[in-house]
């Protein structure tokens, strides 16, 4: 076989086999298979798509292009994945809950890139909290105290680092079954038994309508089951920020918060859904049994109990659980007021995110240095009514940033209309894979 002819079927709507995939996948990061080639592959496929059997065959082409690594608990292993959004700390708070309820949540997480927050930068922004650690010592802590949270290291699925990075630089980042190969290779890679996707949709998400959601998600379930994993996609709205923190320490404060019962409405629906769905792959009974496990495990202080121990097996300070004031402080902030009177109809996430990004939340590169402290409260959310004056939310950073000229900025952030216009649904579908 040769790439051309590959390259030429795919053209002609033509499903590749197993081992054509499978060849070109080693091809490509063996480097036998140059860009130009494979640029060209990945827009035939934009144009003609995969089917499920062409995308799992690509999803676990990927998967084993580097480490395939199994966390042996001895134990049934649950997964969540966020397609990423602003202000998504859910993993903080879902993680302790589903881990106090008996089920093992091994998860490898990534750094944030652009206006999407990671959940490693936010875990390190805790003092001593240590993210870089040993396989073994992972495992270890995840037998000990049911979850451990550490970055994915660089062996782990080298495929999907350079197909994403032509991608990016050929304008085919917005195909479904690409999208899908890249989220589920990594899913895979790990080891999970069960996987739990959360996908984003609206303004501060990658997929901005729900059509498109819908089927991303429908491709990603049918794919586990496919590779033979317990999968569940629950569809989430991003059409403003997750909560009332955005940014590092301001997030894991709030998460904090979220397991200590005091969390906005929509955080706390996110995550008691989330968590239920991972109990309920885990075999912990039906959905309205696995939702009562999970708001028991927050109103007990179990979930609260399993985070702290969690940070002092990681080598953070515990205390921050108590003492919020142990983490960084930031060295300037900015209150901002309502400019007129009216009921807030929208905050935009997409804008939300690039003001956190230019306070130094965010990285605009891999190499970018991180402000754990900068981020924004917002005091007001969508659906409220506002006065010219009142407070809505406070910027805060710790860099050489224009405050002042990003407090301008932040502004156009909200929109407002005469009546209260609304819709509280935070969670818009759960897809089941089996």
């Amino acid at each position: 076989m040769t790439i051309y002819e590959i390259i030429t079927k795919k053209k002609h709507n033509v499903e590749l086999s197993t081992e054509e995939i499978n060849w070109v996948v080693a091809g490509y990061v063996s480097g036998s298979i140059p860009d130009y080639q494979m640029s060209a592959l990945l827009m035939a496929i934009c144009f003609c798509s995969l089917s499920d059997r062409e995308t799992t065959d690509l999803t676990m082409a990927m998967a084993r292009s580097g480490d395939m690594i199994k966390p042996e608990t001895g134990g049934f292993n649950v997964d969540k994945h966020s397609t990423g959004g602003v202000g998504d700390k859910t993993t903080l708070i879902v993680a302790p809950i589903v881990a106090a309820c008996g089920v093992y949540v091994p998860k490898m997480s990534g750094r944030g890139l652009g206006h999407t927050g990671g959940t490693i930068d936010k875990l390190e922004s805790i003092p001593g909290f240590k993210t870089e650690i040993p396989f073994e010592k992972f495992v270890d802590n995840v037998k000990k105290s049911g979850l451990s949270v550490a970055g994915q290291t660089g062996s782990l699925v080298p495929a999907d680092k350079k197909i994403y990075a032509l991608r990016n630089a050929t304008a085919t980042v917005d195909s479904i079954p690409l999208i899908c190969s890249s989220i589920m290779s990594k899913k895979l890679a790990t080891g999970a038994d069960g996987i739990v996707l959360d996908v984003k949709v609206g303004d501060g998400a990658f997929m901005k309508n729900y059509e498109d959601a819908e089927k991303l998600a429908e491709a990603m379930v049918r794919v586990g089951k496919l590779a033979g994993r317990k999968c569940v996609a629950v569809i989430t709205d991003m059409e403003k920020p997750l909560g009332r923190a955005v940014g590092n320490s301001l997030e894991v404060i709030e998460a904090i918060e979220a397991l200590k019962g005091k969390a906005p409405s929509d955080l706390m629906e996110v995550s008691l859904v989330l968590a239920a769905e991972m109990l309920y792959v885990a075999g912990k009974g039906n959905a309205e049994e696995c939702r009562k496990m999970a708001e028991e495990a927050v109103s007990s202080g179990k979930a609260l109990a399993k985070l702290r121990e969690m940070i002092e097996i990681q080598g953070g300070n515990p205390e921050v659980i108590n003492d919020y004031t142990i983490f960084a402080q930031p060295e300037r902030s900015k209150d901002i007021y309502a400019l007129e009177d009216g009921y807030i109809s929208s905050i935009s996430c997409e804008k939300t995110g690039l003001i956190s990004l230019k306070l130094g939340a965010g990285r605009e590169t891999k190499e970018s240095d991180i402000d754990f402290t900068a981020g924004i409260i917002f005091e007001k959310t969508v659906g409220d009514k506002v006065s010219k004056g009142d407070k809505l939310a406070t910027l805060y950073t710790s860099t050489n940033c224009d405050i002042e000229a990003i407090s301008d900025e932040f502004s156009a952030v909200f929109t407002y209309n005469n009546e209260k216009n609304y819709s509280e649904k935070i969670v818009k579908k759960v897809i089941k894979g089996y």
